[in-house]
């Protein structure tokens, strides 16, 4: 597996066709693993690469220090080491989070970013979310993985048609680190930078599921502060939409791609053509 040093920690990622860049970030207790309906369709058109963040998939575990910031970090360490320019960046619920925070610390590296099913802060602020924020904490802690896995696994794909991504969920999120699992669940929990948006230059997609965790108004919320940003909602779908609609999400992904490239070329070619225009 190929493997990569940076900030002090061994990562795990995989790197597969060619062309433009696009990075791949999972969510919490994920890996590249679940971007496995993403790679085909993107590695066609685009140079894909994943990487597993610190304590996930096949990267160092030491469950101590983790926060979104330094998720973030490793990424923009990880771009440079491999020599990306401006990626176009895709991220799941925490990638979502850890998108948003290296977008607004070095709002100059990504040429895009996908936003699914997550938002710029998970910062408690009502009675009820303190209540949700709390219980969720608090049997994370006390629950086997095995448990906790189980019933996620209902949560994100509940149909009959839909058992083999059950047991697949169920296998992939019991072999997480338990110690590393909770260090980011900490993480997560009062983190935000939805004061910092303005600071976000390139093209939003922010994607959401009809039947997300959060409400889609949430999202449409947090986008109407952005400039160049939309939101696309995919029917019959639920956290996990890369899995669970993939179709759908990867046509999303890549029309919205090819328009950002689109302009980008335009606005490349456009200032030597003025200067043409004027010999």
């Amino acid at each position: 597996m190929p493997q990569i040093r940076l900030n002090d920690c061994e990562f795990h990622y995989t790197d597969q066709g060619s062309g433009q860049p696009v990075l791949l970030l999972h969510g919490l207790g994920s890996s590249e693993q679940d971007w496995e309906y993403q790679i085909p369709a993107l590695s066609a058109h685009y140079r894909v690469l994943c990487l597993d963040m610190r304590g996930h998939g096949g990267t160092d575990k030491t469950g101590k220090g983790y926060s979104i910031a330094l998720f973030a970090r490793d990424c923009l360490a990880f771009i440079e080491a491999m020599g990306l320019e401006k990626p176009h960046i895709v991220g799941l619920s925490m990638g979502g989070m850890i998108a948003f925070q290296l977008a607004t610390d070095a709002p100059e590296v990504p040429a895009s970013l996908t936003i699914v099913n997550s938002a710029p802060e998970v910062i408690p602020r009502r009675p009820a979310e303190l209540w949700m924020a709390g219980k969720r904490l608090f049997f994370a802690h006390v629950l086997p993985m095995s448990t906790i896995a189980k019933g996620l696994s209902r949560l994100l794909f509940p149909k009959p048609e839909q058992v083999n991504h059950r047991q697949t969920f169920i296998q992939r999120w019991t072999a997480n680190h338990r110690r590393s699992y909770l260090a980011s669940l900490r993480a997560i929990v009062g983190w935000g930078v939805s004061n910092q948006l303005d600071r976000i230059s390139c093209p939003v997609l922010v994607v959401s599921a009809d039947q997300d965790y959060t409400p889609v108004e949430l999202k449409r919320e947090y986008v109407s502060r952005m400039g160049d940003a939309r939101l696309e909602v995919i029917a019959d779908s639920r956290h996990a939409t890369p899995v669970d609609q993939p179709d759908a999400f990867n046509t999303l992904l890549l029309n919205f791609l090819s328009q950002v490239d689109s302009s980008r070329v335009t606005t490349t070619t456009e200032p030597a053509q003025a200067g043409l225009s004027t010999l």
